[in-house]
């Protein structure tokens, strides 16, 4: 395992949590997790953080197929990997529109919120890619940063503000950073939470009755009740923290993202964090059982073994 070299992050990620990382030694990968409670033990045992590469610029967007097969990108560099339950790691597209969050719909298309030109992507599995949406009311999106599909197949979305350089434009066209709803077989999008800093991380629960929404900007994670129309309703405060992404597992246990992974009980209360090298933008549950934690973290992708599974 090679050791990391120094790396300063980028403006892919806020300024707040731009770092310097330098000389983690292996050791420190091999390290076991910080505290766990004793209670409601979610790591394997004697499970070790494994760090499966880090030869990318910026990684995000972890999404995982029917087969527990992780799609994730590599923003800055425009692509969209591949890493298979059998340990293989390839590249599965380029020139993605710097694809961000990425997740799967019931039909097996990878839904992507593309950034380069504020749109929502559909990628079939053979490649093709479709533009789901380009704008609202005629104005440009902030930037589709992350996403969640319900089982109707509406898509709800994040859409903070994050200044790109390969942008043209300096400033935002909206008037606020939107949690977004496009219901299945719409073409406009309703806004479901208007009231947000800076929506960032978003994720459902298994039953499709709750979502989870960080405010990265405001450092606070919400908890919604979804209504039958898809519209956001009984906001409560879940977790005085934000994050980049978001992911649930069968327990109920929501994992935050950002120095490393937070996880907290479908209580609010914090049960254990998880150290990783760099800014972690975001995880998922991998693997044929679903019981691989998949974390993306700054250049880096790293994998933990649990004793829970993903939803």
């Amino acid at each position: 395992m090679n050791t990391l070299k120094i790396i300063q992050l980028s403006i892919l990620i806020p300024i707040s949590a731009c770092f310097t990382l330098a000389g983690v030694s292996p050791l420190h990968l091999n390290s076991p997790p910080r505290y766990q409670d004793t209670e409601t033990k979610i790591i394997a045992e004697n499970a070790k953080l494994k760090l499966i590469s880090n030869q990318f610029k910026f990684t995000e967007g972890p999404a995982v197929d029917k087969k527990g097969n992780v799609f994730f990108t590599d923003q800055p560099n425009d692509k969209i990997w591949k890493y298979s339950t059998d340990g293989q790691l390839t590249v599965f597209l380029d020139k993605t529109g710097r694809s961000n969050g990425m997740y799967f719909d019931k039909k097996g298309n990878l839904i992507t919120a593309a950034d380069e030109k504020n749109e929502l992507w559909s990628i079939s599995a053979d490649k093709k890619t479709t533009v789901l949406l380009d704008n609202y009311q005629g104005k440009l999106f902030n930037g589709p940063n992350d996403l969640w599909i319900d089982s109707k197949g509406g898509i709800y979305f994040t859409d903070p503000y994050y200044q790109r350089p390969y942008w043209e434009r300096k400033k935002t066209e909206l008037d606020g950073q939107y949690v977004y709803y496009l219901a299945k077989g719409k073409k406009i999008p309703v806004i479901v939470d208007s009231n947000l800093v800076k929506p960032n991380g978003i994720v459902g629960s298994a039953d499709g009755k709750s979502l989870f929404v960080a405010d990265i900007g405001d450092k606070k994670t919400y908890k919604y009740g979804i209504a039958k129309n898809g519209t956001l309703i009984n906001r409560t405060l879940f977790a005085e923290m934000g994050s980049d992404g978001l992911t649930l597992d069968n327990k109920g246990n929501l994992y935050l993202t950002g120095r490393g992974v937070t996880v907290f009980n479908s209580s609010g209360k914090q049960i254990e964090h998880i150290d990783i090298p760099g800014w972690t933008a975001n995880v998922c549950f991998s693997g044929k059982n679903r019981d691989v934690l998949f974390m993306t973290s700054s250049t880096s992708v790293y994998t933990l073994q649990m004793r829970v599974k993903g939803i």
